[in-house]
């Protein structure tokens, strides 16, 4: 029986849902889902060029997991670029530095710097918003 997997930290979700193809001739079939985990290591290991030993602290795992998860995520990316499929962001099993909301309206995702603040999304001024847990699903506020 496999060990029980502890959930990644992660600064932040990614600012997208997902990403399309662009002007191919071929049919988009199928899609990719990047997990969030996978994003943090991509967006460690290459946007900030930091080393792995250092990211894989920063999100609480060991370098041998780590380097896991950052080659599923370059693999799913190189998929969907040779393969024209629809990149799509899930969860996956993160918890987040700080407090994540989801707004159910325009599925923004924000955080409350002062949490004496009403909870409102800042962009739609809905009030119909989502705490992001732990567990990588959300509970009503």
């Amino acid at each position: 029986m496999p060990r029980r997997k502890s959930p990644r930290k992660i600064v932040a979700p990614p600012v997208f849902k997902g990403y399309k193809p662009f002007g191919s001739s071929k049919v988009c079939d199928g899609e990719v889902e990047l997990l969030y985990e996978e994003y943090e290591a991509i967006k460690l290991a290459d946007y900030d060029l930091m080393p792995h030993h250092e990211a894989c602290h920063l999100m609480g795992i060991s370098r041998a997991t780590f380097a896991r998860i950052y080659e599923s995520a370059r693999r799913k990316i190189a998929s969907a670029f040779v393969e024209a499929k629809t990149i799509k962001t899930v969860y996956g099993n993160v918890y987040f530095d700080e407090n994540w909301f989801r707004c159910n309206d325009c599925e923004n995702a924000f955080t409350i710097p002062n949490p004496r603040i009403k909870r409102i999304c800042p962009v739609c001024r809905s009030q119909s918003i989502q705490l992001m847990n732990s567990t990588g699903s959300t509970n009503n506020k």
